[in-house]
């Protein structure tokens, strides 16, 4: 498809049918892929992907998944008020966090671990994990007596990145406060800046580079990247010719301090691409939203059936984490998720939202 032809981002949004969410379905099985790795050895560099790219899958699923939400947040921080943003954006990621941490300290937890139920009941670090989960996202706390033999005993592995995702919530709200949502300029400005500094800290540190550090630059950049594409719609294209130039520069520089940076940036505009793109048809919208319940539930699943069947390999037993965390992912979409949006629906006065619900990474 060449460039002056592609339709533009905002025409592709106009159409009315596009493939986030079948997207964020990818996205999330792609990290429970990817866990099949770390969960079993507790070396996620160990994934083939890791030593090609410098990334593991699932670090390229949240890189996408950044992307969508920065696109997808800034566009509901467009079209609503500031209460009914911070409601919406509330009311999508507190709902099934509270049920996951309850559902997997004091059910999965009580199950399986070694202390008698009333000492486990009672022991304090059970009562700081669930206030460091809702409070902070603390996502390497350990339940007591609970994956002591696993490579990892964090239970909830993946919340850490909803920390980054409410800042970045946080900043899409100081923007609308600002005006600066009004003024696209600025996205360019953060975008730039961030991939600047990514890049100098990059040079100068190389692979002394801390992974924290290195995190709290690229994922603000993805998410940063998408907002960008969100509020340039009506001059952007959604064109696989301006993806291949930005796949390519990546490759030729992938040994350079630019390389980071240009890579996110890739793929925050490959996420959005594919969503309005090739996947904008039926088979890839699903109607259920599984994303959020499979990247919340994926982790601890795997962690029971290596706990439980300790000789086999991750990959080994992929295909009944699959099988486990799928319905449980229903479970937290009909049961929780859905109820809790159509709760913000009657909040919000209206049977139906205008905008097309991101759910946290």
């Amino acid at each position: 498809m060449d460039v002056t032809v592609a339709p533009t981002i905002a025409a592709a949004l106009d159409r009315g049918r596009n493939g986030f969410t079948g997207l964020r379905l990818a996205l999330a099985l792609a990290v429970v892929i990817s866990h099949a790795f770390s969960v079993a050895t507790g070396a996620a560099g160990d994934e083939p992907l890791a030593r090609v790219t410098g990334y593991t899958l699932g670090e390229h699923a949240v890189n996408g998944f950044f992307a969508v939400s920065g696109f997808l947040v800034t566009m509901s921080g467009d079209r609503r008020g500031i209460r009914d943003y911070v409601l919406a954006r509330t009311l999508r990621i507190l709902p099934g966090l509270v049920t996951a941490t309850l559902v997997v300290s004091l059910g999965l937890g009580a199950a399986l671990t070694r202390l008698p139920l009333s000492e486990y009941l009672r022991d304090p670090g059970l009562w700081s994990f669930i206030r460091g989960t809702l409070t902070t996202f603390k996502s390497n706390a350990a339940l007591p007596g609970v994956f002591e033999a696993n490579p990892y005993r964090a239970p909830l592995g993946t919340v850490w990145t909803l920390k980054y995702e409410v800042l970045c919530y946080l900043g899409v709200l100081a923007a609308a406060l600002c005006g600066l949502l009004r003024r696209r300029w600025s996205a360019l400005v953060i975008v730039a800046g961030l991939a600047l500094a990514l890049s100098i800290v990059t040079g100068l540190r190389g692979s002394e580079l801390a992974k924290g550090t290195e995190t709290a630059m690229r994922l603000p950049l993805l998410f940063a990247a998408g907002a960008a594409l969100y509020l340039w719609r009506d001059r952007l294209r959604v064109s696989a010719v301006a993806l291949a130039c930005l796949a390519f520069g990546a490759v030729v520089l992938a040994r350079t301090p630019a390389y980071p940076a240009l890579l996110f940036l890739g793929e925050a505009y490959g996420a959005v691409w594919l969503a309005l793109g090739p996947m904008a048809c039926g088979p890839f919208d699903p109607p259920a939203d599984l994303s959020y319940g499979i990247y919340l539930y994926g982790w601890p699943v795997q962690q029971t059936l290596h706990a439980l069947c300790p000789q086999m390999s991750g990959p080994a037993l992929l295909a009944p984490a699959f099988a486990l965390t799928l319905p449980v992912a229903a479970l937290s979409w009909y049961g929780i998720e859905r109820p809790a949006l159509a709760l913000k629906a009657r909040a919000l006065g209206r049977r139906r939202l205008g905008t097309i619900e991101p759910a946290g990474p």
